[in-house]
């Protein structure tokens, strides 16, 4: 009988013993990843902070990051540490977005690679002091299909409106049954997205400002009838709209 318990105690201990073996050949295998690199002063005290974007992809030879994250060494000894979203692609860019002689740091992360879904972030450590910045707002837009194959849109900012013809897309658009004989069947909007992209640019007087691009989309997320881009500057501690460029997109 005791042999038996033995051998049984044996057992379980060997089981755990694997599991425990296991979990660490996890985390010995665990690739981070460092995406990019930047010594720059970011606190305004005259020295280089070492800024690293990393990422832990999902599987092993996977593109997809399951954990993303900014790491940052000042140059006093502290540290700080920035958690992102997960996503398909990252990218990093040191700017004085909020034009107080100190750049920040502005990330991105494609969240979404087939619907072009991007989260962005800001954050300014001056003084060694974590502030989260404030970014610009997509832009509301009101649209809508209207009879005669085509479409409208009006930017609420600006109150422009614009209108496409979409003849070229009819036979697809009866298919689907959202035109008879080139009248709608009911009421349809369009898909204002929020940006697919919100990059660092130059504006006037050497500031940095941003530019930003929404997709407008039909029946579809392939669907895509205008893209538009909105040039931002800080001014006064607000973000002010610039300009729009609305652009529209030919399907093939």
């Amino acid at each position: 009988m005791k042999k038996e318990m033995l051998l049984v105690l044996a057992s379980f201990f060997l089981m755990s013993l694997t599991a425990i073996t296991g979990v660490y050949a996890i985390e010995e295998t665990t690739k981070i990843i460092t995406i990019s690199k930047d010594n720059v002063d970011i606190t305004g005290d005259g020295k280089e902070e070492e800024i690293l974007l990393k990422g832990v992809p999902y599987q092993k030879e996977d593109s997809f990051l399951e954990r993303i994250y900014i790491d940052i060494s000042a140059s006093n000894g502290k540290k700080f540490t920035y958690p992102l979203e997960s996503g398909a692609k990252a990218s990093l860019h040191i700017v004085d977005l909020n034009n107080d002689g100190v750049k920040d740091i502005f990330a991105s992360v494609l969240t979404r690679e087939s619907e072009k879904i991007v989260q962005h972030y800001s954050y300014s450590i001056k003084n060694n002091v974590q502030t989260k910045l404030a970014l610009p707002e997509p832009l509301e837009i009101d649209s809508h299909f209207l009879n005669g194959y085509k479409a409208e849109i009006k930017i609420n900012k600006t109150g422009q409106c614009y209108l496409f013809d979409l003849k070229d897309r009819q036979q697809y658009y009866k298919k689907l049954g959202l035109y008879y004989h080139g009248k709608l069947n009911e009421p349809t909007e369009l898909t204002v997205n929020p940006f697919s992209s919100l990059r660092p640019i130059h504006v006037e007087d050497h500031k940095v400002g941003l530019l930003g691009e929404q997709r407008i989309t039909g029946i579809a997320n392939a669907d895509v009838i205008a893209s538009i881009e909105s040039t931002w500057s800080y001014d006064h501690g607000k973000w002010k709209l610039d300009r729009t460029v609305v652009h529209k997109e030919i399907n093939k």
